[in-house]
């Protein structure tokens, strides 16, 4: 009976791993997580016409559950908090934007329930660029050898430091 069962939870889980796969197919879904300010655009039928609406705020929960997988999303709506959970894999959804990182250290933000003002705020999590673009670096070095080369003197050797890319 319970090799039955067991069997039984498989064929499922392999179904619903299946028609994930064939969402992700149709549609790209980024990676985001609590913390995030996400930007949700949701159809909205209406009689006989379709329209995308936006609900635009901060992601406060995630949870990963093959196609049950959803998140919840909450933002401050004429001073009063709205939270909206979404399936990440409902037709519903027509797009998700990343507007800004969060730097959290916690899955679960449900905090921020009670937090209003600049104590609800989420400090930016800057993503970091190590070195620089290899074709950039390229065309620096054959400018620096031809403007030497037409001083007539020999081409000289760059130092790393003279390459460096200066950040903005």
């Amino acid at each position: 009976m319970e090799k039955i069962q067991e069997k039984q939870m498989k064929n499922i889980e392999e179904i619903n791993k299946a028609s994930v796969k064939k969402i992700l197919a149709k549609k790209k879904i980024p990676e985001f997580f609590a913390g995030d300010n996400i930007k949700v655009g949701v159809r909205i039928v209406e009689g006989k016409r379709e329209r995308i609406q936006y609900f635009e705020g901060v992601c406060i929960a995630k949870k990963n559950r093959d196609i049950n997988s959803s998140f919840t999303v909450r933002k401050i709506s004429f001073g009063e908090g709205v939270e909206r959970t979404f399936a990440l894999y409902s037709p519903i959804i027509g797009s998700i934007k990343i507007v800004r990182s969060g730097k959290v250290r916690r899955a679960k933000l449900y905090y921020l329930r009670d937090r209003t003002g600049k104590s609800a705020r989420i400090s930016e999590k800057i993503k970091k660029s190590i070195g620089i673009d290899l074709a950039e670096q390229i065309d620096e070095i054959e400018t620096v050898k031809e403007t030497v080369a037409t001083e007539n003197k020999p081409a000289v050797e760059l130092k790393k430091k003279d390459l460096k890319k200066k950040t903005p």
